[in-house]
């Protein structure tokens, strides 16, 4: 609802917007009959003056363009060029997709790493490709339709169709929230089979897990620690791949490493920092990694894997997966040690609770997140059930 106080405003979460009506003489400029523009203040004053500069800024233009329509002798002469007819201001009601993934990715990539920006400029390319590049507003259900047909033809799983398409709708509602626009979203609700070509990761055996453990000592390289340092912990890869030897820690009363967001990779969510007590054959791992780089204090633990300065862990992934191919049956990967730690945590009647802090797993409740969560000792005290002798 319009400000009675200042003119051509409304409020919308204590900020201030610029709303003003297209004339009906000049809407076939326009490609929507109002201008929403947001002044990106809270204060009156502030508000007032820059509502009645773009008030004026619009009557003038306006009178420019009424002027350039009008009969005049010798209209017929004038250069299409040089015809103001030809153009009008922007709406931002009809915002295209490409400003509208600059204006999200300028708020909402910071911090995020580079696969944040390039998974929604993937969205955007893929929407583009089959539903044209067009203005927010010009975007229909049949388009959503079309598009989630593409990318299943496309062969890409459920899970995958359901990122880009969380993509694309947070790009549409976050813009929209943004600018004060009145969008229908018409990629919301869309509807897709999640489950679809997508293949379960099953956890890995505990007897197969002691052959590979076995193997890691026989072989006794970075690739070996990597595997083993990871199926001891529970880490994710990209975790284990992109640690600093400033993460270890072998002296302190309980052998421990730090999961935090360092300069080669961020952590998948803000639940992921933790601290892991080192077990078995993770404390192993931990000890090479560290023996061997004695001179070096805040290196990468893996430099395979971070030699232009930030985790590869597609290639890690790659590399190791191979590696385990002749251990594991098939659907077992690096990523099933996560589950079967999971299974061996539950086993040794750990609480669910703590299996959550191990993994740095969402908890399941609110009051799970309050208070500091369990020492060291007890976690490693659960941890050391489930060593592998």
């Amino acid at each position: 609802m319009l400000t009675t106080k200042i003119p051509h405003t409304f409020s919308r979460n204590g900020y201030y917007y610029f709303s003003r009506r297209v004339p009906s003489d000049l809407m076939h400029h326009y490609n929507y009959h109002r201008i929403v523009q947001s002044l990106r203040t809270r204060r009156n004053g502030v508000a007032k003056s820059r509502s009645t500069l773009l008030a004026s800024q619009l009557d003038s233009y306006w009178a420019q363009l009424r002027l350039a329509n009008a009969d005049i002798p010798g209209k017929s002469m004038l250069s299409n060029t040089n015809d103001l007819s030809k153009t009008a201001i922007d709406s931002t009601e009809s915002i295209s997709i490409e400003a509208a993934l600059k204006i999200y990715l300028k708020q909402k990539n910071a911090g995020k790493g580079k696969t944040f920006k390039a998974a929604a400029e993937r969205a955007c390319r893929y929407l583009s490709d089959v539903a044209g590049s067009k203005s927010l507003h010009e975007y229909s259900r049949n388009d959503a339709l079309t598009f989630r047909n593409a990318l299943i033809e496309r062969g890409l799983a459920g899970s995958s169709v359901a990122r880009v398409f969380n993509t694309v709708s947070a790009i549409f509602n976050f813009t929209s929230n943004e600018l004060a626009l009145e969008l229908r979203n018409p990629f919301r609700g869309v509807y897709f089979d999640k489950a679809d070509g997508v293949s379960k990761r099953l956890p890995i055996p505990t007897s197969t897990i002691r052959t590979i453990q076995k193997s890691c000592k026989e072989h006794d390289d970075d690739c070996r620690w990597l595997v083993a340092l990871i199926s001891d912990s529970g880490l994710r890869l990209s975790e284990a791949a992109g640690l600093t030897l400033a993460d270890i820690n072998i002296t302190d009363d309980v052998p421990h490493l730090l999961v935090r967001p360092n300069t080669f990779r961020n952590l998948k969510t803000a639940g992921s920092e933790r601290t892991i007590p080192l077990v078995g054959m993770s404390q192993w791992a931990a000890r090479r990694l560290i023996n061997g780089n004695l001179n070096e204090t805040n290196s990468a633990a893996f430099p395979r894997y971070t030699k232009l300065g930030i985790v590869n862990a597609n290639s890690a992934s790659a590399s190791l997966n191979k590696l385990l191919k002749q251990y594991v049956t098939e659907g077992c990967t690096m990523h099933s040690f996560r589950h079967s730690l999971r299974d061996r945590l539950r086993a040794a009647e750990c609480p669910s609770d703590m299996i959550d802090q191990v993994g740095g797993w969402a908890h399941g409740s609110v009051g799970k997140n309050y208070g500091t969560g369990y020492s060291l000792k007890k976690l490693q005290k659960y941890l050391n059930r489930i060593v592998i002798q």
